[in-house]
């Protein structure tokens, strides 16, 4: 499914939370979790991963008022490593916690672009528009003035152009001549010349309705021989080629585009923990069952298997909670 269908779908969603919710009871079970000596984390994960995003705000409510404790504060002072980041991830409404990422992403000593482009690429104006919301409130800066500040060139102008949520679509109706048109532009931008119109391409890219975009696609590979993401590969290179690739990856299947970003962060050597966090929380009340069923058909194996192959301890059996059942 491309990303501008990505509405949230019922069968989408691997976190439904409690149908039979309370949460006093649920506070009182984490207080006693985490006081004294030691702390019981089967009890966290067993309440915490299968309440809905909503139902965490509650039980935060309801801890604060009975404990006068800041939960978040609490898993953090009790827990450690990527157990207590998945944990506390789990705490944050979730245009909060994109803004957090985001803004991780920007402090400190160089800019981690992968993250800001998988964000901005894959979510829709609405979303986005949220975001920018979470950020402002909690970092007392604009998103675009810290990424304009932060990045430089064509990859800055790629992100601001797609903060703005141009490519959502409305009415669904493409134009078979403006497709065509822009794809004998993106030829005549790349291919065709020495060198690369990179400001065409983003022009294209990001403010082009995505249906439209799909179109615009067909008529490339008929126009160039080959296809945009061939034409991207040969005329880009580094985060701007991330970028736009990211761009054309979401628009075809964003189910595709996370099932690939999961196996990334988890093949080879080591494991990206952050990327695999991030999309598995955030996706969690959205899409991630689909996610999960496109990752078994694309690699032949099911997240969970990944997961559990790559992962340990706590931090795995909250994730593979999260992830639930098999497709």
């Amino acid at each position: 499914m491309a990303w501008w269908k990505a509405w949230v779908e019922q069968e989408g969603i691997s976190v439904k939370g409690s149908p039979h919710f309370n949460p006093e009871p649920d506070a009182e079970t984490l207080y006693k979790a985490m006081k004294g000596l030691g702390t019981n984390e089967q009890a966290l994960i067993d309440v915490l991963t299968k309440r809905s995003n909503l139902q965490r705000q509650q039980i935060a409510k309801a801890f604060k008022a009975q404990f006068g404790k800041d939960l978040t504060e609490t898993l953090k002072s009790e827990l450690s490593g990527n157990f207590e980041k998945v944990m506390v991830a789990l705490m944050y409404p979730p245009y909060r916690y994109e803004a957090k990422e985001l803004h991780d992403a920007m402090k400190g000593l160089g800019t981690k672009e992968g993250v800001i482009i998988e964000i901005l690429a894959s979510r829709t104006k609405n979303q986005l528009q949220e975001i920018m919301k979470a950020y402002e409130e909690d970092y007392g800066s604009s998103l675009e003035e810290d990424i304009r500040a932060d990045t430089s060139g064509y990859l800055e102008r790629i992100l601001v152009c797609l903060l703005q949520g141009s490519r959502d679509d409305v009415s669904r109706v493409v134009d078979p001549a403006l497709a065509l048109q822009d794809a004998q532009d993106l030829y005549a931008a790349g291919e065709k010349i020495q060198g690369t119109d990179e400001m065409k391409f983003i022009t294209i890219l990001c403010t082009r309705s995505a249906t439209h975009l799909m179109r615009v696609f067909e008529e490339y590979e008929k126009v160039a021989g080959k296809s945009i993401e061939d034409s991207i590969r040969s005329e880009t290179h580094g985060s701007l080629e991330q970028a736009m690739l990211t761009v054309v990856k979401c628009t075809r299947n964003l189910h595709s585009y996370f099932a690939e970003r999961l196996h990334y962060a988890m093949k080879g050597l080591g494991t990206y923990d952050r990327t695999l966090i991030r999309i598995i929380v955030s996706r969690s009340e959205i899409d991630l069952n689909l996610i999960k069923c496109q990752f078994q058909r694309m690699y032949g194996k099911t997240l969970s298997s990944m997961i559990a192959g790559d992962t340990s301890g706590d931090y795995r059996n909250a994730l593979l909670n999260l992830v639930g059942p098999e497709c």
